[in-house]
């Protein structure tokens, strides 16, 4: 049976983190409430996926690696990018990373928050921004994480999730994005009436997603980049809003957008939740872009 494979680069046997009651450890784990990522300004990464995509991409700065000797060996590739970005890797016990977190398959990574604005996503591609997430008053950190995932797989140039909004950074949205967080620029804490204001300036229609909406989305992508005088067009540049998952769009964030659309319903289901009807808006966007 072959010993895991330890690169002498990687802790010494002897550094390995042995206490799951150690300072170190409490505050690893700390950072999966609110309060102590808004101090600390860092956030907690779990799991192979999502700290794959944080190592790999350059524009994350990763503070810190965590795993176990067989974690290091079985993901050996993520080990050796943290060392070809300088970013220190640090051995635990089985029991020390089931204490940082139950969730991260002993992959855990220390990240700073991610801090984009607006004006990024207005700027960021030398272009306006040809699709965009915006979410308003989306609490659920599952949906709000598969959103991001979505809009990514789908090209958005962007999330942006409203102030009344979940915490992109907690752990559960984290997860839920499998590492499309470090992909799409999310943006947090925006007011919804100035954000579709500065979209809309930038040549974006703003549509919101509604089951109740008098437009039919399949309707829209049969005119796609012919659309009647009147109708919108899905081959423009769009944002595409978002309510919350219990009771969807408030009516006057409803009336914020240029017109309110619905995910066609062939079957028998009542409804659809947040994060499906999403990715099917980002993608009919993404067909009549393309």
């Amino acid at each position: 049976m072959m010993a895991p494979v330890v690169d002498e680069r990687d802790a010494q046997r002897d550094d390995v983190l042995q206490n799951p009651g150690a300072e170190r450890v409490k505050a690893v784990r700390a950072l999966a409430t609110r309060a102590v990522r808004a101090r600390t300004g860092r956030f907690l990464v779990e799991g192979p996926q999502s700290v794959r995509e944080a190592v790999l991409t350059a524009s994350v700065r990763v503070r810190d690696l965590y795993v176990t000797e067989q974690t290091a060996d079985r993901y050996r590739e993520i080990v050796d990018a943290a060392h070809a970005r300088g970013i220190p890797v640090r051995l635990g016990t089985p029991q020390v990373l089931e204490a940082m977190s139950p969730d991260a398959q002993q992959v855990v990574a220390v990240a700073d928050r991610l801090d984009f604005s607006l004006d990024d996503v207005l700027t960021r591609q030398g272009r306006p921004p040809r699709l965009v997430a915006l979410l308003a008053h989306v609490r659920d950190p599952g949906n709000a994480g598969t959103v991001v995932r979505a809009a990514d797989a789908a090209g958005a140039d962007a999330v942006v999730l409203t102030d009344e909004s979940v915490d992109v950074h907690n752990p559960k949205v984290v997860r839920s994005t499998a590492g499309s967080l470090f992909h799409v620029p999310t943006v947090e804490g925006a007011t919804l009436a100035a954000t579709i204001r500065s979209l809309r300036t930038a040549g974006m229609l703003v549509l919101a997603a509604d089951g109740a909406g008098e437009l039919d989305l399949d309707d829209l992508l049969d005119v796609a980049g012919a659309a009647p005088a009147g109708t919108p067009d899905l081959a423009r540049p769009t944002v595409w809003l978002f309510g919350n998952e219990a009771w969807g769009l408030r009516e006057e964030d409803r009336a914020l957008a240029d017109a309110v659309v619905r995910v066609p319903i062939h079957g028998r289901a009542e409804s659809l939740n947040l994060a499906t009807a999403a990715t099917v808006c980002l993608y009919a966007s993404a067909r009549a872009h393309r």
